[in-house]
């Protein structure tokens, strides 16, 4: 198995290619080791000392370190544990349930807007990021102000509150009038 390996906009984060489906649907984010209980590849990959964040996408794993950690350091052993992941035969991530789309459910009098607001990140946005090891995700509608939620080789990227600000507000307000502004939810 060659594991190809891939620098993000986010220096803490790197993108692990396996050459093999992730996940079938979706992506999954576990942002701490005690969030991973459905996922035996997230778990192998926080055994390794200094991962404090795992999430995956439908042909990648995007890996998060802790601050004190060296890339050089750490990353034999995350390939390792992804190689005796794909050995093992487990799946990525044990399904509980439906799969989910990671938007936040919205009703009320903007339930068009917001349904607007969710193809332009799905057809748009989301296919971007990914290629960066992220997501972005909807997160909320009011008033204007469309709530964002970063995963990923986003979640705590430098570039990201320009990426924000810049690309995907100017994207939805273009077309979306109602939109006036984009933010980040923590």
């Amino acid at each position: 198995m060659f594991i190809q390996t891939e620098t993000t906009p986010n220096p803490a984060t790197l993108k692990f290619l396996p050459g093999e489906t992730v996940l079938a649907n979706g992506t999954a984010d576990f942002p701490a080791s005690d969030t991973a209980a459905s996922s035996p590849l997230a778990q192998r990959l926080f055994a390794v000392p200094g991962v404090s964040g795992v999430f995956l996408g439908q042909d990648f794993v995007t890996v998060t370190k802790a601050d004190a950690s060296v890339w050089d350091q750490i990353k034999p052993s995350i390939l390792g544990a992804i190689m005796e992941h794909y050995q093992s035969g487990q799946p990525a991530v044990v399904q509980t349930g439906a799969v989910d789309d990671g938007h936040a459910e919205h009703s009320g009098p903007d339930a068009e807007i917001v349904v607007q607001i969710k193809e332009l990140l799905d057809t748009r946005v989301r296919p971007a990021v990914a290629q960066d090891g992220g997501d972005i995700t909807f997160h909320g509608f009011d008033r204007g102000v469309v709530y964002l939620t970063m995963k990923g080789a986003c979640a705590g990227c430098p570039s990201s509150t320009l990426t924000l600000k810049m690309g995907i507000e100017n994207l939805l307000r273009h077309y979306i009038p109602e939109v006036t502004e984009v933010r980040p939810v923590a």
